[in-house]
C-alpha cells in the first residue's frame, strides 16, 4: 500500500521545511550534491526515545534497492518497499529523517556536517539507491572518518560562498531554545517503511 505525505496544521517552528531550504542551498552550491532533487526527498523527523547526545542523529533512506532496483530477492520471496508519495502522487525516492531532540542539541558546525553527510549517502544516479563505495561497508567506504571528513569539507565550501546567515540561523538554537522563542517545534512525521512481499516476481506498484 501506497503511504501519502500529509503535513498537519500546526503552531509554531517547522523544522522540516526549514531544512529543505537549507537542503536546496547546500544543493544549489556545490556542485557535488547537484544530483540530488529534493522534490522526490522526503524530509522528516522522528523522536529520539532517550534524550542523551549519544545515538543516531539523523538518517538517510533509499526507497530502492541496488543501482535502483524496485525489488528484492530474499530467500525464495521478492520484497518491495512501502511505497511513498507526496500529495500531488509524485514518488518519492528517499526519505531524511531526522532524530529529535538529540539533533538539535548538537553544536552548530556538527548539525551542518551530519545534513551534508545524509546528502553525499544519496546515489550519484538518484535512482533510490545509496552512494556504493568499494569494500565490505558500501556506505561508508573503507574508513567513516574519511567519508565525515569530506563532508565536513563541504560544509567549509559552502560556508565560504557566504550563505544566508537566516538559512541556517534556526541550527544555532538547541531543541529547548527553538521552543521558547517559536513556543513550539514541528514539521512532517513519516512512519519508516516496511518491506512488502510478493505474490509473484513482477515489479510492485502503488497498491490501493
Amino acid at each position: 500500500m501506497a503511504t501519502t505525505l500529509d503535513r498537519s496544521v500546526a503552531r509554531g517552528f517547522d523544522f522540516t521545511e526549514h531544512v529543505r531550504l537549507l537542503c536546496r542551498d547546500f544543493v544549489e552550491r556545490l556542485p557535488e550534491l547537484a544530483h540530488i532533487d529534493l522534490g522526490r526527498v522526503s524530509i522528516c523527523f522522528s523522536q529520539a526515545r532517550k534524550s542523551v547526545r549519544h545515538g543516531l542523529q539523523a538518517s538517510l533512506t533509499p526507497m530502492r534497492f541496488e543501482r535502483g532496483a524496485e525489488t528484492m530477492r530474499r530467500g525464495r520471496r521478492t520484497y518491495a518497499v512501502q511505497r511513498l508519495q507526496d500529495e500531488s502522487g509524485r514518488e518519492m525516492l528517499y526519505i531524511l529523517r531526522f532524530y529529535l531532540p538529540r539533533f538539535l542539541d548538537l553544536p552548530l558546525d556538527e548539525k551542518l556536517g551530519t545534513i551534508v553527510h545524509e546528502l553525499w549517502h544519496v546515489s550519484p544516479a538518484f535512482d533510490g539507491d545509496l552512494r556504493r563505495h568499494e569494500g565490505r561497508c558500501f556506505a561508508h567506504g573503507s574508513s567513516q572518518k574519511a567519508f565525515d571528513a569530506h563532508a565536513e569539507h563541504l560544509v567549509r565550501r559552502w560556508l565560504d560562498q557566504s550563505p544566508a546567515e537566516p538559512l541556517y540561523e534556526f541550527l544555532r538554537y538547541d531543541f529547548r531554545g527553538l521552543q521558547r522563542i517559536y513556543g513550539g517545534v514541528f514539521g512532517q512525521t513519516i512512519p519508516v517503511p516496511k518491506l512488502v512481499p510478493l505474490d509473484d516476481d513482477s515489479a510492485a506498484g502503488s497498491h490501493d
